[in-house]
């Protein structure tokens, strides 16, 4: 995904309030070799942009005054209330040299799972993004969960997920096979089975006289 964005020279709180009501958004690079470069971006280009997951978790090609580089974005902020967003940071990458990121899980087949299929269960997503190390050029836009066997009462963790060639999974907390999704029957589900067979071997009331 390309970027364009501009240097710019005039800074300061001032500054960037006036970048903004232009209709700009400031923001900075920085990392490798090079200095740090304040940079100027369309607000309304960089806020749909926001919007797509791969723009999170995609290598960009940032171009500064017609000069192109390989970055990350690292962090935004956004107004407390308003469609604007305030800053952007973005990290130079070395093909040469692993990087550390978080990208998205996507969970597939789980309407084919005996969990959901058979069993009537609920599947909950306990994470929703993976921290992972790996090279720029092995970056993976997202990683693949297959629910496909998933049954209620189990769970799967992250050694069974598939990770692409050369991505490496970062573990935090000291768990060393956290759990990625788990599935269940819900609670209403689970007292209407067990109401069932009791009321299958509760006596018959017995007929009125006449």
């Amino acid at each position: 995904m390309k970027v364009i964005a501009f240097a710019r020279n005039d800074l300061g709180t001032g500054a960037s309030r006036r970048q903004r009501i232009a209709g700009l958004t400031p923001g900075i690079v920085y990392g490798g070799t090079a200095a740090p470069v304040n940079i100027s971006l369309d607000h309304n280009a960089l806020y749909h942009a926001l919007k797509k997951e791969a723009f999170h978790s995609s290598i960009l090609d940032l171009e500064v005054d017609g000069k192109v580089e390989q970055v990350l974005l690292r962090d935004f902020q956004v107004h407390a209330y308003k469609q604007l967003v305030l800053h952007a940071d973005f990290q130079r990458v070395d093909a040469k040299q692993k990087i550390h990121v978080k990208v998205p899980l996507h969970f597939i087949n789980a309407e084919i799972s005996p969990a959901v299929k058979l069993q009537a269960g609920i599947i909950s997503h306990v994470a929703t993004e993976l921290d992972i190390t790996c090279l720029p050029g092995n970056l993976p836009e997202f990683v693949e969960v297959d629910l496909a066997k998933l049954e209620v009462g189990h769970s799967i963790h992250l050694a069974d997920i598939k990770l692409p060639k050369g991505v490496v999974a970062v573990i935090h907390g000291g768990e060393d096979n956290p759990t990625i999704a788990t599935a269940a029957v819900p609670a209403g589900k689970v007292e209407e089975a067990a109401a069932a067979p009791a009321a299958a071997a509760a006596p018959a009331a017995p007929a009125d006289k006449k």
